[in-house]
């Protein structure tokens, strides 16, 4: 009896289930049964299943596909939206050649930074070897010298690259939705300085040194007879593996390894490094910072680190459906308080834009970016993102500082109010659960402040104590900033 190629597919799935329901073999026994299972394959209807080449165009001009006027990636002869299932019945081969085409559009993203947007490309490590791993990140011209703003972009984990939000967005919708480029033009003409990290950039790969294995029964002390014996079962059971692994992985890739990049292996130590390298030493008064999904756990932890740095350069955060947890990252009070003050998140929701959406977490406001869809929430929040900041450093530059209204002096009285702050801002207890100064109308939905677990409620008793802390420091007084509202 033989195993039909369909059938084939299942081989991975039978030897789990038969563990399941044998409570798990023991390695001799998986290996007998493998075998037997090996031994029955149809090797000449496996070898029918011959997988086309993964030989796939480097261009998109090859793939014959182009970005029309309006940013979507078109089919240049029928003008039709990119086609996942290529070939039928072939989900690995249309998957490579997704991958393909996803790394052709990485370059198309970085050729559109240096040209569209005038950005430069800066390798770091900035004091990496002629022969070290590098990576690198875009900065504007006026990234480091101009005096009043820059702007960061962080995007989040997986295939995407700097410049990127989403390139399931870029190849399916447009790159508008799926590229920074919309961030970066705006910043630029409302006079920011821009730098783009590249969180995702942590190693290159090279391919394996091939490692010659010397045959065990070239030493052994067996008969002859009886090593050509056990020689001969086990080129057999190798040719069967061999064709069963031919299917599974019918044209076999070179085995590749990682060599990482010096301080820069991961997102957060990429953050920290151009923090060190380049944010810190720019000239800039006020930096915001945009960061989406992973990329704000990579800023919550740059927080963390370099908390006395970030305080006294970063007016305002605008996180975009970000995975961050200030418990499991351990971040401490006077963080959370910060974050209260100059973050806000706007995350997956089926509500209006800037509609207030609760929290267990006690660390920054979160709002609804108008999108239940993850990878769209910095695209959908994009007018109101650039609005929070306006009015962040608005409020930051103000002179002014806030006077407590009559019908916020009831509440002052009970010790939930206090004027001034780092930010002029007020501090609100969390069993109060009162709304932020100038928060939407409640048509829009107000921001509320995430509750606390009652062992923290004691967090707000210590807001006074940073606040004289900073006062010491000279830290001046500013008008509140109002909460965002939805732009146009």
């Amino acid at each position: 009896m033989s195993i039909s190629l369909s059938s084939l597919i299942l081989l991975p799935i039978w030897i789990n289930v038969a563990q399941m329901q044998q409570g798990g073999p023991d390695e001799k026994e998986k290996t007998t049964a493998l075998k037997d299972l090996l031994s029955r394959i149809d090797l000449d209807e496996l070898m029918k299943k011959d997988e086309p080449p993964l030989d796939f165009p480097d261009t998109l001009e090859g793939f014959e596909y182009a970005f029309n006027e309006k940013g979507q990636l078109r089919h240049i002869k029928t003008g039709e939206p990119f086609v996942f299932n290529y070939r039928e019945d072939l989900h690995r081969w249309n998957q490579k050649r997704y991958e393909a085409l996803g790394e052709i559009i990485t370059k198309y993203v970085y050729e559109l930074l240096e040209k569209d947007c005038n950005l430069k490309k800066i390798s770091i490590p900035v004091d990496a070897t002629e022969n070290e791993p590098k990576s690198f990140i875009f900065m504007s011209e006026d990234a480091l010298t101009n005096p009043q703003k820059l702007m960061v972009l962080i995007h989040g984990s997986g295939v995407v690259r700097a410049g990127q939000w989403a390139r399931r967005l870029i190849i399916n919708e447009d790159l508008d939705s799926g590229t920074q480029i919309p961030f970066i033009k705006r910043a630029m003409d409302e006079g920011y300085g821009v730098i783009v990290l590249n969180p995702n950039e942590n190693y290159i790969e090279v391919e394996k040194p091939k490692t010659h294995v010397q045959s065990s029964s070239d030493s052994s002390d067996e008969p002859a007879e009886k090593r050509e014996r056990k020689d001969k079962v086990s080129k057999e059971t190798k040719k069967r593996r061999d064709f069963y692994e031919k299917y599974r992985n019918p044209q076999r890739e070179k085995e590749m390894m990682q060599l990482y990049i010096r301080e820069n292996g991961s997102p957060e130590e990429h953050a920290i490094y151009v923090w060190d390298h380049f944010i810190a030493q720019s000239a800039a008064e006020n930096v915001f910072f945009v960061a989406h999904s992973y990329g704000g756990l990579a800023f919550v932890e740059l927080m963390i680190q370099r908390e006395a740095d970030v305080k006294s350069k970063v007016t305002a955060v605008a996180l975009t459906d970000s995975v961050h947890n200030v418990w499991h990252q351990e971040a401490g009070k006077t963080v959370r308080e910060w974050m209260r003050e100059n973050c806000c998140n706007w995350v997956s929701s089926s509500e209006p834009l800037d509609t207030s959406v609760e929290s267990m977490l006690p660390d920054c406001p979160r709002v609804s970016a108008g999108t239940d869809r993850h990878e769209l929430t910095s695209w959908k929040s994009f007018p109101s993102i650039f609005k929070f900041f306006t009015e962040a450093s608005e409020a930051k530059t103000s002179s002014l500082k806030p006077a407590v209204t009559a019908a916020l002096a009831p509440n002052k009285a009970r010790g939930a109010v206090s004027a001034g702050g780092a930010r002029g801002r007020r501090s609100v207890t969390h069993s109060e659960r009162a709304p932020l100064a100038g928060a939407p109308s409640p048509a829009r939905g107000p921001f509320f402040l995430p509750p606390l677990p009652p062992r923290y409620l004691t967090d707000a008793a210590g807001a006074g104590r940073g606040r004289r802390r900073r006062r010491r420091r000279g830290a001046p007084d500013r008008a509140p900033r109002a909460a965002v509202s939805s732009g146009p």
